[in-house]
């Protein structure tokens, strides 16, 4: 019966992604598309990222799974060297920008923390300088562990798309100086490491719950779906206080959406990336917005529950998860925690309220 289920969604995907398909001409502005990377690609990142970074854990934990009434699986990305999984995608950038531009010695970046601390990490191990941009009201603590990694922390504009433009303008003055995106295919090629090693763990999950910001996680484990061949939904996550992905694929193209969420600084993106836009457009199985509200019960939870820590982004997908426990009964659901960098100002509050039932 699993077998003939999982056909069904298979075909059933096939015939939604033909109709993407179709659509994808809304997204004519792209310029500069490219197809999820294949097997042989993520094969050769995940060997990259794993002399660095050891697999993460997926658990099944009791309590979130009653919670949700069906079987939930957490994947652990809050526990690599970082905390967060961007951490795989800045390891082969950095690889491939070393082998490629071997002129190039100076970094320069726009972040909102976890992708600047990839790329400070990944600096120190090529021995090159590293200059992150951060928007005002970033994460203190995040910015902290930038520096403690050997990168210069600039802070400058309101949001995160004012920082990349002045990180542009930073590299643009220097010749050694390279730009590094926030959305590339070298990095989903890293980041899918993850997604390789969770549908690998978990042959009959049924979905899984990503949370999208910039792009490369959810085409990360897009590519691994596609890779593996696997059967499971993959569904992206959005915060109500940062609808533009959202807007955008109503829209069938970019849209800029304002950035009102108070915790899921992960998610706080005002223009989405085209080639991302187009990516998720063709292969995701649908998307879910969740409330700041729910997304600071789910960070409670998951500290109740499992003792683990989650930055907003980073319990946005079990927020998701939530939202959709009435189609998930009796299935097997996971969600990336793909981030536990939150600060104690941010945090600790959040716990208050927990334990006072006020969440």
């Amino acid at each position: 019966i699993r077998i003939m289920f999982r056909t069904a969604i298979a075909v059933s995907r096939r015939a939604a992604a033909g109709v993407a398909a179709r659509g994808m001409r809304a997204f004519s502005n792209v310029s500069e598309m490219f197809a999820l990377p294949d097997m042989k690609a993520l094969t050769a990142a995940e060997a990259l990222v794993h002399q660095h970074v050891l697999p993460t854990p997926q658990i099944t934990w009791p309590l979130l799974s009653d919670e949700a009434g069906c079987t939930v699986v957490a994947k652990h990305e809050n526990h690599t060297a970082t905390g967060s999984f961007k951490m795989r995608g800045g390891l082969v950038y950095v690889d491939w920008l070393r082998r490629e531009q071997p002129d190039k010695k100076v970094l320069v970046a726009a972040t909102r923390g976890n992708h600047g601390q990839s790329l400070a990490f990944a600096s120190k191990i090529h021995d090159l300088a590293c200059h992150i941009v951060v928007p005002f009201g970033s994460s203190a603590e995040k910015n902290e562990l930038m520096k403690a990694l050997g990168a210069k922390v600039i802070i400058h504009g309101k949001d995160f798309n004012e920082a990349f433009e002045h990180a542009q303008a930073l590299a643009a003055e220097d010749s050694a100086a390279h730009l590094v995106p926030s959305f590339d295919e070298r990095l989903v090629q890293g980041v899918a490491s993850y997604g390789l090693e969770l549908l690998r763990a978990c042959p009959d999950l049924d979905t899984v719950y990503v949370p999208i910001g910039l792009g490369s996680g959810i085409c990360g484990t897009l590519a691994a779906r596609a890779a593996l061949d696997h059967g499971c939904e993959v569904v992206g996550v959005i915060s109500q206080g940062a609808l533009a992905y959202k807007l955008s694929l109503e829209a069938g193209k970019v849209v800029e959406a304002p950035v009102t969420t108070r915790n899921a600084d992960g998610l706080a993106v005002r223009v989405p990336d085209a080639r991302a836009l187009a990516l998720i457009s063709k292969h995701v199985d649908r998307t879910v917005v969740v409330t700041d509200e729910e997304v600071e019960h789910a960070m409670a939870s998951i500290f109740r529950s499992t003792h683990n820590v989650a930055e907003g982004a980073g319990a946005a997908g079990y927020a998701g998860l939530l939202r959709e426990r009435e189609r998930l009964h009796g299935k097997t659901a996971a969600f990336v925690l793909c981030g536990g960098n939150v600060d104690t100002c941010v945090f600790a509050p959040i716990l208050t309220k927990a334990a006072a039932g006020r969440l």
